[in-house]
Formats: C-alpha cells, structure tokens, sequence
C-alpha cells in the first residue's frame, strides 16, 4: 500500500500490477470526498481470483471495500453512493441484492447497477466503485 499526500488530496494504491499497468489510483480523497475506483476481486497479490463465481467475487470486491475505508479511518455507513457494472445482471440481480444488503445492513446509499456484456477478466462477473463523504458520522 502506497499513500501520496497533499493539502488536499490523499491518494491510495494497493500496488498491485493494474495500477502501474493502467495508470490509476484505488482511491483518491480530495477535501470530504473519497472517490473510490471500480473494486472486484482482486487479491492481495492484484491476482484476479472465482472467476463465475458470482457470490464469491462479491465478497472479496466487499473486502477490497473495506481495505480502503479502513486506510481512510472512514465506515461503509459512509458510503454515500456505489455503481454496480454487472455481467448477466439479471440471473445475478437477486445475490446482489442479498450482498448489497448484507454488507450495509440499515444503511441504504444511492446505487446505480449497469447491466453489461463483459469485464476486463475472463469470468468476471462484477466490478463496484463508490463515493464515501467523510463528514457523515461513523
């Protein structure tokens, strides 16, 4: 994990081999905003991992979400809205649902879920990013 601060911003890395390869950061604060990138499942190594395991994927894009918001001392209660880019979104609406619902629990952000043909690995099935406001209480 790699940190970059200024004033303003605070960027966050996993340093993993896609973000040197594509040229992006996880996640960048600036001010009370934290914009978080596309998260999926990704292991510690950067290593796509369940591929078509769709519940699986989710768990680990889940824990990806949670490496970051701890970086940022920050809650997913936070979390103020997520996009959701699905593969076969609808066999998959229904445990997406059950997870987004586990994983937040009271708290309900603004969501968008985009139905789409394919992710960047073979076998991806969800990728999520998500905006946190850091002035909302914990």
């Amino acid at each position: 994990m790699t940190t970059t601060e200024t004033a303003t911003t605070d960027v966050y890395h996993h340093n993993v081999p896609a973000e040197s390869d594509f040229g992006y950061a996880q996640a960048i604060r600036s001010g009370a905003l934290i914009h978080v990138s596309g998260q999926l499942s990704l292991d510690a190594e950067g290593t796509f991992v369940h591929a078509d395991d769709f519940a699986a994927q989710l768990s680990e894009t889940y824990a990806n979400f949670d490496t970051i918001l701890k970086h940022y001392g920050a809650t997913r209660n936070q979390i103020i809205t997520q996009t959701l880019y699905m593969v076969d979104l609808r066999r998959n609406a229904d445990a997406v649902a059950r997870g987004n619902l586990a994983y937040f629990g009271d708290h309900h952000p603004a969501s968008t879920v985009v139905g789409i043909t394919e992710l960047t690995f073979p076998g991806q099935l969800i990728e999520i990013s998500f905006v946190v406001d850091t002035n909302l209480p914990a």
